[in-house]
């Protein structure tokens, strides 16, 4: 495979260095060696040359929140087929929840989880070690031998960490090795037994409703323990108004807070339940109008820092269970650069360099590899995603590299994806 590429003609987008320009894009020996117009003497030293006139060359893009459910549920998603999903969505790393069937809660979990990767050879795979034995919120697990092994942060994603006392021993452990601490942000006693948002919709469908201030207690409480403990904290899939705003203030107060937003979080609305179609089971779950509004607002204003799929893939004898009953979770990672197209450049939010900074730089700063991936630097690792920005296409659930099929966006239509997905000098994707 090639390890010598040469891109030519590009609007090359670099967020972290502020380059936006058409120019060219050299890999040599897995690495980014030049950035610029390079002369054509630079093709001689290639095996490949790629023209990417009318694209746009990007710093691979990074998604720091999603299941490939290995171990425990392969016949759902595997570490295999799920980098093959992340390349086919341009995406040339990708950060694995522990919340998988046993958890990842040990070094031996996290080592399992890089050799799948090595043995897949398709994106970089990291993974978060669960904060708590078995995400059961009372026993820390072994975050300090998880850290050794090379787990990129810890969360109990799937489950808040409702014990506060627990949360802040956790913190305090993991401020000795300088990782996040992530968080899905719900107060479980508030939440009860919610399936979609407290609303009217949930209210006229007969269903629990699940109410936003589960969100927003959980998050406030964590801020102050952050703040005085002084640990990097990221919140998961913000889905509120008022916890944007949260994260707006603790910003404002200097805290190294940062979150992610979702695609199914601009683009859906607790409207889309009203036919039962569990598809739109999320959690947290999809909001108001007014919620993605306040969304779109913080993304306008920089406050969000990443933009996460969340890529839960479910089999169909679940999804298809009812309302009550069914899993919550979308799986969206080949679809997800399109999504955040519709919702942000479609609508004029954002431009491309805003939108490539939370898809690049911005999550590789929360998870700590910035200083090899999420920009085009030179001597940074040679992951590179060239974007078609005008391509229409309609989403086909079928034809997805992920195992499963539990996608609302079936059938819409998009512009703009991925054409060629290099993850250290290597084509992994070309649009086949």
């Amino acid at each position: 495979m090639s390890k010598n590429i040469l891109i030519k003609n590009g609007r090359v987008i670099d967020p972290e260095s502020g380059l936006d320009e058409v120019c060219d894009v050299l890999i040599l020996q897995e690495k980014i060696a030049q950035v610029g117009k390079i002369g054509s003497g630079a093709e001689e030293k290639v095996e490949k040359v790629i023209d990417a006139t009318e694209m746009i060359v990007s710093p691979g893009l990074i998604d720091i929140h999603v299941h490939f459910r290995e171990p425990g549920d392969e016949e759902e998603e595997t570490i295999a087929s799920g980098s093959a999903a992340a390349v086919a969505g341009g995406f040339t790393s990708v950060v694995c929840m522990p919340n998988t069937n046993p958890p990842v809660e040990n070094e031996t979990d996290v080592e399992y989880v890089h050799r799948k990767a090595r043995q897949a050879r398709q994106s970089h795979v990291y993974v978060m070690g669960a904060i708590t034995k078995g995400r059961a919120g009372a026993e820390l697990a072994e975050m300090g031998l998880m850290h050794e092994a090379g787990a990129v942060g810890f969360t109990d994603d799937g489950s808040g960490v409702q014990d506060a006392k627990v949360m802040q021993r956790a913190m305090k452990y993991a401020s000795m090795f300088g990782k996040v601490m992530s968080q899905h942000c719900q107060d479980d006693h508030l939440a009860g037994g919610g399936v979609m948002n407290a609303g009217y919709y949930a209210t006229i469908l007969g269903l629990p409703g699940l109410d936003a201030l589960a969100e927003e207690a959980m998050l406030w409480r964590d801020i102050q323990l952050a703040k005085r403990i002084g640990i990097p904290y990221n919140a998961q899939h913000i889905s509120t108004a008022s916890a944007m705003e949260l994260i707006r203030g603790a910003k404002a107060d200097g805290l190294n807070i940062t979150s992610e937003v979702t695609p199914h979080h601009l683009l859906l609305t607790d409207e889309y339940c009203e036919g039962y179609d569990t598809n739109y089971k999320v959690n947290p779950p999809l909001r108001t109008p007014r919620d993605i509004e306040a969304l779109k607002e913080a993304i306008k204003d920089g406050v969000v820092d990443a933009l996460a799929s969340d890529h839960a893939p479910h089999l169909q004898s679940e999804k298809e269970l009812e309302f009550l009953a069914a899993p919550f979770g979308i799986a969206s990672l080949e679809v997800a650069l399109g999504l955040y197209i519709k919702a942000l450049i479609d609508d004029k939010v954002i431009d491309w360099p805003q939108l490539l900074r939370m898809m690049t730089i911005g999550p590789a700063r929360i998870i700590g590899i910035d200083g090899e991936k999420g920009s085009l630097a030179k001597g940074k690792a040679g992951d590179i995603t060239i974007i078609d920005p005008q391509v229409e296409y309609q989403v086909d659930v079928e034809k997805f590299r992920s195992k499963s099929r539990n996608c609302p966006y079936k059938g819409w239509r998009l512009r703009g994806r991925a054409v060629t997905t290099i993850v250290g000098g290597e084509i992994r994707y070309d649009g086949s």
